[in-house]
Order: structure tokens, then sequence, then C-alpha cells
């Protein structure tokens, strides 16, 4: 028998993807979530003409999803790895507090900013370190340093709201203008996208976070990459808090608190990032966040109250998780 032209099975050719499949693959969470942006400024501007055209809304739009965003990609590298930090609203009006003492001191400006950052960074070394090595949950640690830095706060500043200090040009920056912390964000996002996606600790902190034995046995040192990730984490909400600072001319030390984080956390979820771990987006938290201020601005411009907004936020939130889960589940069942 002739067999030489006969198609054997064992030898067929692998399906290969195509380039424009694969990109669409890899981008999927974050075009989902695009199109729900895209549709819901299509309604408000639908109901209400100054919605996108109006430069008034538009700063207040991009305002609003500024800070909410980069403490989002501060928590998705941590809820990425299993973690997540309560303290991040706290850190937030503690940072401009320490930027303020340091230019009191003689700091010029942009020293006294990075003394802010600085002791965010040590508040974060602190919850990753009890959390890493003392073996406590996230949960835990982080809602001990939750109240013991808004304790600190309340404390050096008496309870009373102070003048950001520095130059009109510089507090432009730094804030000031209409735009500039969305530019800020959009930088942020770009390089925490390239450090997630395409720098060892990114891809590093994606493994552990799926495995994190299986890490550990592969080389990977997963307490140094949670360590990291809770400074990291802790330096944008600091940097957020001194944004917001030089934003609105004065520094509240009840400013920020509980609110701003569980927003970061929602935009990080609803951005397709789990609370599970081992998994998750930048591009997804800074579009999550966007999602949020078009809700919060569009409900403004049209009447409807913050109580509504509370409700399709925790409406949201459930179905950004339930999705995800479903959709992680998927995945693993496609991978065996």
């Amino acid at each position: 028998m002739n067999t030489v032209n006969e198609p054997s099975k064992a030898t067929a050719p692998a399906r290969v993807e195509s380039p424009r499949g694969a990109w669409v693959s890899h981008w999927a969470p974050e075009l989902r979530i695009l199109l729900v942006a895209v549709l819901l400024c299509a309604y408000f501007q639908f109901l209400n003409h100054d919605f996108l055209l109006s430069n008034a809304s538009l700063v207040n739009l991009s305002q609003y999803i500024a800070p909410v965003a980069i403490i989002a990609f501060g928590e998705i590298m941590l809820m990425i790895g299993g973690d997540i930090d309560l303290s991040a609203g706290m850190v937030f009006a503690f940072a401009p507090f320490m930027m303020v003492f340091a230019n009191e001191a003689g700091a010029p400006m942009w020293l006294a900013v990075i003394a802010g950052l600085l002791a965010a960074a040590i508040i974060g070394f602190v919850n990753g370190a009890v959390t890493v090595y003392l073996r406590l949950p996230s949960f835990v640690t982080t809602l001990g340093t939750l109240f013991l830095i808004n304790g600190i706060t309340l404390t050096v500043s008496r309870g009373t709201p102070a003048a950001t200090p520095g130059s009109p040009e510089f507090a432009a920056v730094m804030g000031a203008w209409g735009y500039s912390e969305i530019i800020w964000t959009v930088a942020i996002a770009f390089v925490m996208h390239v450090l997630l996606r395409h720098t060892r600790w990114g891809l590093h902190t994606q493994a552990a976070g799926a495995n994190p034995i299986g890490a550990s046995e592969a080389g990977i040192h997963v307490n140094r990459l949670r360590l990291g990730n809770f400074v990291l984490a802790a330096v944008l909400a600091g940097f957020t808090g001194v944004l917001e600072s030089f934003r609105i001319t004065s520094i509240d030390p009840q400013a920020g608190g509980n609110q701003i984080m569980f927003l970061a956390v929602a935009a990080a979820v609803i951005g397709g990032t789990p609370l599970t771990g081992g998994s998750g987006t930048i591009v997804g938290g800074l579009l999550g966040a966007a999602v949020l201020g078009i809700l919060s601005d569009g409900f403004t411009l049209i009447g409807i109250n913050a109580f509504t907004f509370n409700i399709i936020l925790g409406g949201a939130i459930l179905a950004a998780m339930i999705f995800n889960i479903h959709v992680g589940r998927i995945r693993r069942k496609g991978a065996r």
C-alpha cells in the first residue's frame, strides 16, 4: 500500500494563531473595559451635551480619575501577588505633611517631595516586612498600620490643615494645573505597564501570585518581590497625596482615607485584576478608574445623587469579580 501522500495526524501542523488574533487575545480584558467606558461616555454625552465638550467637565473628570488610578497601580501589583494594602489612603494623607516638615526645615521643594515619598516608602517597608517575615495576612497588617498612620498624621498636624508650600510654577507641574495630574497618571501607567509586562520583576510577580511554591522552587525570590511591591504601593499612594495637596492648595489630615483606597481597589477589580492573585493589568486599572470617574461625573451632570453611584459601584464590583473568576476557570480548563 502506498502511503507516501497520505496525511499523518501525528505530524499535522499545529494551529498557529495570527498576529492579529494574538494581539486581540492579549488585550482582551482592556478592550472589554474600554468598550464599557466608551458606551458610558456616549450615554452621558447624549443626556448632557456638556459632558465631553466642556473644559470644566473634562478637568473634573481627569482630576477624579488620576488619584484613583495611581493608587490602583500599586494595589494591582500587590493583588497580583495575593496581597492588599488597606493603609494606602492614610499614607496618602501622611506623605504631604512630611513634605511640609522637610520644607520648613530648609529643604528645597524637590527634596521635600522626595522626603515625603521616602516617609511613604518606610511605611511600605514596614507593611511588607511584617507581612512577609512575620507571616501575617496583609489584610491584618495594613489594617493595623491604617489606624497607626492616621493617628500619627493627626498628632503631628494637630488635626489642622496646612498650606501647600512652593512656587506657583512648581505647584502647576505637581498638580495645580488642571491636566497635570492626568499627565502624571498616564506617564506612571506607561512605566508600570512596562514594569509588569516586560521586566523580570513584573513577570516574576505574576508567577509568584499564580503559584508561590512553584515560583520559589524555580528560584524566584517571592518574599523580596512582595516586600518591594509593598514599598512601591506606598510610594505611589504618597505621591498621589502630594499631587492632590498641590491641586487643592491645602493639606488636610483627614484627606484620602478609606474612600480613595477602596475606590482604587474597585478600579483594579473592574479593570480585570482578581483578588485571588496571579494576574492583573495596569491599563485595565487605568480604564477601571476612568469608568468610575465617568459614572461619578455623569451622574452629577444629570442630577443623580451619590447614593445611586454607590449602588452602581457595588454592583459593578460584584459583576467584575464574578466575571474574572469564571474567565480564570475557563482559561485553566483550556490550558489542561
